[in-house]
């Protein structure tokens, strides 16, 4: 196939269809890489593509381990690799300097015994930590002492950065995968590019980051500046890891649309592109390629969670560290006790059965809103004859955080304001009703993650709307949440 020519500016599609110094996400491609290396093509072309992984064994020796518990949990980390890239590249997209030798980026992924659901949870690679006692290749032995977490790569390599990750969070891990950057380039450009959508412009003189409000199809250099910028705004590495779990979900969902996992050619090229620079335990083989990538072709998107840790302290200073990020150890706990107990992140509030839900006019199998509706796209349309109030109501969703449109439309005129959304989206739409109290919500498969409001003549106002806090404390991204809708 084509790849996209690497132009410094993103192009801005009129109409997406909803398809089917430090940067990060470097474990996108690891998490690729298990979808698009067993779509049931079978054991022998995955047994091929298999013998091109790096083996490493990164838990050789490792001792008082956590205990293992219900459905796999993988390491996916990120080393970076800035000194493979070109000089053209190194110009267009800002990446001077050094590599660091170091883990910038960490997720812990969950796949469920029954393979219904996959959770991916983002550690700040500045996290406050202690590594464990360890021993060099020198024989020399290092006592426990505070560290940032992803000093423990440049410290120890991939034993010592298992080590640290299962202290810290109590979970045992199955497997270890870890990716250079330079692929993670030519994996994007392979499958055709990435759409992102975004509220508001994005701009960044540092990584050269520019992106116009709306959705914009990043080919691979775009797609690395896009999970690099960490200069956007206040949120400097928190904002980051959100918007790498936004791509992660979107390129997971790209790849699966894209008949990829279906065509034998576009298989090979892309799988053979992710597996050339990627590293794996040595119990990380074929049937296990197989497996996995099995489960998650099979999986919903809204199947897909991701979340990041919650942070007590953005900014704990440590001597001789300066400033880490500190957990919010309860909420935290509460997270990681989750991913034991082979449980969703997000939880189930009580009260919240199927018929209460359906009593109050919120669909089947909801469990409380926990889609910002920063995350929800909403088109407007005006069911009362009186001029004005679409837009009106627009302004008013987006002042309460809705991804509108802006272009609100007449329609019919309605008594009852109608809320219509596609059924894959119902976490989506629960979010939206809670602006719209006794709203009729009308179930229209087919439709897209474009939510749809018909105002009626009953319509007050515009209630604000808070995303609630996911199981583990933070909020929580579904992958049906990072697709783009048409026309946004």
């Amino acid at each position: 196939m084509t790849a996209p020519a690497r132009s410094p500016r993103p192009n801005r599609p009129r109409h997406s269809a909803p398809r089917h110094r430090r940067w990060g996400l470097r474990m996108a491609m690891g998490a690729a890489a298990a979808v698009l290396a067993a779509g049931g093509l079978g054991h022998a072309l995955v047994a091929g593509i298999d013998g091109g992984i790096s083996r490493i064994d990164p838990f050789s020796g490792l001792s008082d381990r956590p205990r293992v518990s219900r459905g796999t949990n993988f390491l996916l980390v990120g080393t970076d690799g800035r000194d493979k890239i070109t000089e053209a590249e190194r110009t267009a997209y800002h990446l001077g300097g050094t590599a660091c030798h170091c883990t910038d980026t960490v997720m812990l992924v969950h796949l469920s015994a029954d393979h219904s659901r996959a959770s991916v949870v983002s550690l700040p690679r500045d996290t406050y930590t202690e590594i464990p006692e360890y021993t060099d290749e020198n024989g020399r032995v290092h006592p426990v002492h505070p560290q940032k977490l992803n000093a423990a790569y440049a410290e120890g390599g991939p034993g010592l950065t298992v080590r640290a990750v299962e202290r810290l969070t109590g979970v045992h891990l199955d497997h270890y995968l870890e990716v250079d950057f330079t692929s993670f380039m030519k994996t994007v450009d392979a499958v055709g590019g990435v759409q992102v959508c975004t509220p508001k412009p994005l701009k960044d003189d540092y990584t050269g980051l520019d992106l116009p409000v709306g959705t914009s199809s990043l080919n691979g250099g775009q797609a690395l500046q896009y999970v690099r910028s960490r200069h956007l705004d206040g949120a400097a590495d928190l904002g980051r890891m959100q918007r790498q779990q936004r791509f992660l979900a979107a390129l997971m969902h790209r790849v699966a649309g894209s008949g990829v996992l279906l065509n034998p050619v576009k298989f090979h090229d892309v799988a053979s592109t992710v597996i050339g620079s990627m590293r794996a335990d040595r119990g990380f083989g074929t049937a296990q390629l197989v497996e996995l990538g099995e489960a998650m072709r099979n999986l919903a998107p809204s199947s897909a969670e991701f979340t990041s840790v919650p942070i007590g302290v953005v900014d704990f200073p440590v001597p001789h560290l300066g400033s880490t990020v500190k957990w919010d150890e309860a909420a935290a706990d509460r997270l990681f006790a989750a991913l034991r107990e082979d449980r969703p992140i997000t939880s189930r509030p009580a009260g919240h059965a199927p018929e209460a839900q359906e009593a109050k006019g919120v669909p089947p199998g909801s469990a409380g809103v926990d889609v910002p509706p920063e995350r929800v796209h909403v088109q407007v349309f005006n069911g009362t004859g009186r001029p004005g109030l679409g837009q009106s109501v627009d302004a008013a969703l987006r002042a309460t955080g809705f991804m509108t449109t802006g272009s609100p439309t007449n329609a019919p005129t309605a008594e009852r304001t109608v809320l219509s959304y596609d059924p894959r989206w119902d976490r989506s739409v629960r979010t939206l009703a809670a602006a719209f109290p006794g709203a009729e919500l009308r179930a229209e498969p087919g439709q897209g993650p474009m939510m749809r409001v018909i105002v009626g003549q009953d319509f007050r106002s515009v209630h604000p709307v808070r995303g609630a806090q996911g199981g583990g404390g933070g909020s929580v991204l579904t992958g049906d949440q990072a697709v783009c809708p048409a026309g946004a």
